[in-house]
């Protein structure tokens, strides 16, 4: 029985096709002219400047491929040397069978596989089963792989009704990504702890494109229980949003700053970490020093003119294509 798991390699397939936030917004606006979107919202709502996009012959599996060849190369390691492969992403090829045979296939491998499905969370489990198998002495080596085209659930029809789980379809991207664990006699995965609140799981909604139902009716959110406070959220678009009926409390994929003093509390009965010395796993927080300090960047912004003074890159009438 191996004493430790390790994470030895880390690679990573960037896509080199952009879409700029203003061409976000532009199509956005032919598509839903009755939003009247301000200029910049995007950006200011969700930091984001450009996603990457992904060839449209490409798919999941391609994307996550890339990433575990690339990542056997560098770790000079032949596709018989890997003992498990799993795939975790919202984005699949099929739904039968598990994606991760089509990503051993197209990296030539010949180990077990099997997906492993929790939305973003889908990796962060990933290393947890992989740790766990290899402190347990079944495999020594698992490459978790990711391949993602979330672009391609982008909603550009919405009206005020579906803002709230249509607006953040559209931060999407597209990306492959590979790790591998590999036993070790010295620390490296030295624990996890989950929490979850399921109840609270229409907060954050990517409806699946065949069975994409309207906005839940009567959605009420906890937004304690949901970590929700949304620090990072540019005053001026929080009102922009409210005057659409959006509560940010229930807007997926906002900055999230500041646990709640549940989870934080929660964290401490767990583990015998400070949690402001964790670094957070979502991709849209920011310093993780301000992870359990409130801040006042709202109280600092509020001030500040919207749309700005000087007209935003989103309004001009023509956008430059983005670098490639």
């Amino acid at each position: 029985m191996n004493a430790y798991s390790r994470i030895t390699h880390a690679s990573v397939h960037l896509p080199t096709g952009r879409q700029s936030a203003c061409e976000i917004e532009q199509r956005l606006r032919r598509h839903s002219p009755s939003l009247a979107l301000p200029p910049g919202l995007i950006q200011r709502a969700f930091g984001l400047r450009e996603r990457a996009l992904a060839d449209p012959a490409d798919l999941p599996s391609d994307l996550a491929a890339r990433a575990a060849t690339r990542l056997l190369n560098t770790a000079r390691l032949r596709p018989a040397d890997i003992d498990l492969l799993l795939f975790a992403a919202v984005s699949a090829d099929v739904r039968e069978p598990a994606n991760a045979h089509i990503v051993a296939a197209k990296t030539g491998l010949s180990c077990p596989a099997f997906d492993i499905g929790n939305a973003c969370n889908g990796v962060i489990n990933a290393l947890q089963v992989a740790d766990a198998l290899i402190r347990t002495g079944q495999h020594r080596r698992v490459l978790i792989t990711c391949g993602e085209t979330l672009s391609r659930l982008s909603r550009w029809e919405l009206d005020r009704s579906r803002l709230r789980t249509g607006l953040t379809s559209l931060t999407g991207a597209d990306v492959g990504a590979a790790l591998l664990v590999e036993a070790s006699p010295v620390p490296g995965i030295t624990g996890s702890v989950f929490l979850a609140n399921s109840t609270s799981w229409p907060a954050a909604t990517l409806y699946d494109p065949h069975h994409a139902p309207g906005q839940p009716q009567g959605l009420h959110v906890d937004s304690d229980a949901l970590l929700a406070s949304f620090t990072g959220l540019d005053a001026q678009a929080a009102q922009w949003l409210k005057e659409q009926d959006v509560d940010v409390r229930e807007l997926g994929l906002v900055c999230v700053h500041q646990p709640s003093q549940p989870f934080v509390d929660a964290f401490r009965a767990r583990m015998d970490i400070d949690p402001a010395q964790i670094i957070p796993t979502f991709p849209h927080t920011g310093n993780a020093a301000a992870a359990t300090r409130p801040s006042n960047s709202l109280k600092q912004s509020a001030t500040a003119a919207w749309p700005p003074a000087t007209p935003s890159p989103c309004s001009a009438s023509r956008v430059e294509p983005a670098a490639r």
